[in-house]
């Protein structure tokens, strides 16, 4: 569904990504972990053009794309969804005209339909009760889901979630990895994960790419990440990754 080949990207003359390839299979649940600064983010953010490589190439579904214009992104922007680490939710509209405005501005529904389609997308993410509330009244978890519910409105054959259970408690990161399970089981939709939550990787991906020094140090199942004889891997994996493996980057 997804391909980085041999990708490159600097910040202010600082190499972050060092030629990273990276496929992801349609239909799978893949999990891009590695420390602080690595280029998790950067990384995906190229499949939908908010960033642009330095070299290397990003296909998606067999079509190229970093080369894609501003306008020609649109198209993939519809097939690929991105749920960013803030939920980026309007405070002056409620649950439901959140979700609406998508189906609206997009699909060019009117008003009414949108409202009431809304309702459904977010029937999806069990937050339909909570469809006349205000962003500010919701916790953390309660908006991630909104975001996911808007996301899903395009009925993307792809998300991209960065970070989704940064900063949330325990038990509202569980619910958001059961989420994204349960969407990829009922929708068949392919997702791509940033994460450096441990306990979210481990239990809900199907592959775990873990990147370091701008590259991907190793590609597995949870369980052969686990068991994987690579120094670098088990002392992240361990919850060791302070110090020697940050790396400088965004």
């Amino acid at each position: 569904m997804i391909d980085f080949l041999n990708v490159w990207k600097s910040f202010g003359g600082q190499p972050v990504l060092r030629g990273l390839s990276l496929s992801v299979r349609r239909g799978e649940i893949l999990f891009v972990i590695g420390a602080s600064g690595v280029g998790k983010s950067v990384t995906i953010k190229h499949v939908v053009g908010l960033l642009r490589l330095d070299r290397g190439e990003v296909w998606f579904d067999g079509q190229r794309v970093d080369q894609l214009s501003e306008a020609e992104f649109y198209a993939v922007r519809r097939r690929c969804a991105m749920v960013f680490q803030h939920s980026t939710l309007f405070d002056s509209l409620s649950v439901q005209d959140n979700v609406a405005l998508p189906l609206e501005k997009h699909r060019r529904l009117s008003q009414r339909e949108a409202r009431e389609q809304a309702l459904g997308f977010l029937d999806r993410v069990h937050m339909r009760e909570f469809a006349a509330a205000f962003p500010a009244a919701l916790s953390d978890g309660m908006r991630k889901r909104v975001a996911i519910a808007r996301a899903l409105t395009l009925e993307p054959e792809c998300l991209l979630f960065d970070e989704p259970t940064t900063g949330l408690d325990p038990v509202s990161a569980r619910r958001v990895d059961a989420l994204i399970r349960e969407l990829k089981e009922s929708l068949q939709v392919t997702c791509s994960v940033v994460s450096h939550d441990l306990t979210s990787s481990f239990s809900t991906a199907d592959r775990i790419a873990f990147i370091y020094q701008g590259r991907v140090q190793a590609l597995g199942t949870p369980d052969e990440l686990r068991r994987s004889s690579d120094a670098v891997v088990q002392q992240f994996v361990r919850g060791l990754a302070d110090g020697p493996m940050e790396t400088p980057g965004f």
